[in-house]
C-alpha cells in the first residue's frame, strides 16, 4: 500500500476535521430537544419559546423570568426549579413534573397542564387564565386558592379552567 506524503495527509487531515465539526454543528442544532439536561443550571430570562423541548430536563434550575410561551413540553422535568415570573402562555406543559416548584407569578395562561406532577408547587398570584389542570393532584389548600383565581377556557383543549380544578 503506498504512503501518503506530507501534502495528501495535511489534506486528509483538514477534511476529517471538516466533517466531524459538521457533524458535530449537527448534533448541537439538529438534535431532538428531548436529549437536552439543563439541570442546575441558572438561566435566568431565557428564551425558549416556541421549541420542542419534550423530555428536557431542568431539575433545580434557576429560570426565574423565562420565557417558555407556546412551547412542548411534554414530560419535561423541572423538579424543584425556581419558575418565579416564569411565562409559560399557551405552554404544553401535559405529564411534565412540576414538583416542589416556585411559580410566584408565573404566566399559565391557557396552558395545558394535563396530568402533571405539581404537589408541593408554589403558586402565589400566578395567573391561570384558561390553564387546564386536567387529572392534576394538587393539595387542597392549592386547589382552593387557584380556584379564588380561575377563569376563562383552554384554547386547544376547550375546557374551563374552573372544571378542570374541581372548583364550586
Amino acid at each position: 500500500m503506498k504512503s501518503l506524503n506530507y501534502r495528501q495527509s495535511s489534506l486528509f487531515s483538514l477534511i476529517c476535521a471538516s466533517i466531524t465539526t459538521s457533524i458535530l454543528a449537527l448534533i448541537i442544532f439538529v438534535a431532538p430537544a428531548w436529549s437536552l439536561n439543563y439541570n442546575n443550571r441558572t438561566l435566568l430570562e431565557a428564551d425558549f419559546s416556541h421549541q420542542d423541548l419534550t423530555d428536557s430536563s431542568f431539575d433545580h434550575a434557576n429560570l426565574r423570568g423565562s420565557n417558555f410561551s407556546h412551547s412542548n413540553l411534554q414530560n419535561v422535568r423541572l423538579f424543584s426549579a425556581n419558575l418565579a415570573g416564569v411565562n409559560f402562555e399557551g405552554a404544553n406543559l401535559a405529564y411534565a413534573d412540576l414538583e416542589s416548584t416556585r411559580l410566584t407569578r408565573a404566566n399559565l395562561t391557557n396552558a395545558v397542564l394535563e396530568g402533571a406532577f405539581v404537589t408541593n408547587a408554589i403558586f402565589d398570584r400566578a395567573i391561570i387564565d384558561g390553564a387546564d389542570f386536567t387529572d392534576v393532584l394538587l393539595r387542597p389548600t392549592t386547589q382552593k386558592q387557584l380556584c379564588e383565581i380561575a377563569k376563562g377556557t383552554n384554547q386547544t383543549t376547550g375546557r374551563e379552567t374552573r372544571e378542570t380544578l374541581f372548583c364550586d
